[in-house]
């Protein structure tokens, strides 16, 4: 079939506008891992160079002899997949209860929930939270850093939609055939919702990942803190005029975020196309 002329034109216009955008977005980044690369020399020159000159690893070097990365590597890994888990599991049953159950008080409940959308986290977190864990001994812990974190009306916003989205003969059919509540929820739901929740899950780790106000109030020592802060810890350190070793600390942040991204949006465009195929 052939594509008019008015329909190449808005798709080359679409498509350029698209990649100036996308150029906007990345060039920090690029302009981040070449300055990390680059002896100080280099990384103050005029005009900034956006592709390196050189290759040299001593400012990573640096970066992780004056905050031990490996280890605030491992707390926000841990942090991020176990509240990325939590969320996903008390998004998905909560989210399938408001579609699929009537009980009462369900839309003022639903209401309520949705409310709390508007409210800034900081609110929360600063006092009122900080003083719950201080009584729950949980300050400098891991349970500080994850607990108040696997529960989202987001998370239980969006899957209860999604999940209304899906046809209710399918529940029917389910219940003829003898299966109760939580096997179809198992068996028949969530795999149906394969794409959405790898998309809400890669929205929930990268959320996770990047906390920095919350561990910053709750954490005393520099072991239990996680990679945001340690960002923030190599500013603050001797290296503030050293912006290589900072884009280097900067750019160690940055990556697990950009690989969880490409390895899940591969799974989320396969799912979505092997549901159009069934479908």
């Amino acid at each position: 079939m052939k594509i008019s002329t008015q329909k190449r034109t808005d798709m080359i216009i679409s498509e350029t506008v698209l990649i100036i955008v996308s150029l906007v977005f990345i060039l920090p980044l690029i302009l981040a891992l070449t300055m990390s690369i680059q002896p100080p020399h280099a990384v103050f020159s005029f005009p900034p160079k956006i592709l390196p000159q050189g290759f040299n690893l001593q400012n990573y070097v640096t970066a992780f002899q004056r905050v031990p990365f490996l280890r605030l590597f491992l707390n926000s890994t841990i942090i991020a997949v176990l509240i990325t888990a939590g969320k996903l599991v008390t998004g998905a049953l909560a989210g399938y209860a408001y579609a699929n159950f009537n009980f009462f008080g369900k839309s003022y409940f639903f209401a309520f929930l949705f409310a709390t959308l508007f409210l800034p986290a900081e609110i929360i977190m600063i006092v009122p939270l900080f003083s719950l864990m201080v009584k729950f001994g949980w300050v400098n812990t891991y349970w500080a850093l994850i607990i108040p974190f696997t529960a989202s009306a987001t998370n239980t916003f969006l899957l209860r939609q999604h999940f209304m989205t899906i046809p209710k003969e399918l529940e029917d059919s389910a219940k003829i055939d003898g299966a109760g509540p939580m096997d179809y929820f198992l068996k028949i739901l969530l795999p149906l919702s394969k794409s959405m929740l790898v998309g809400v899950s890669i929205i929930n780790f990268i959320y996770a990942w990047n906390l920095y106000l919350w561990p910053l109030i709750i954490t005393m020592e520099d072991k239990m803190k996680t990679v945001q802060v340690g960002v923030k810890m190599l500013i603050d350190s001797e290296a503030a005029s050293d912006w290589g070793v900072i884009m280097a600390g900067t750019v160690t942040a940055v990556v697990p975020t950009l690989i969880v991204f490409f390895v899940l949006q591969s799974i989320f465009v396969k799912s979505l196309t092997r549901s159009g195929i069934k479908g």
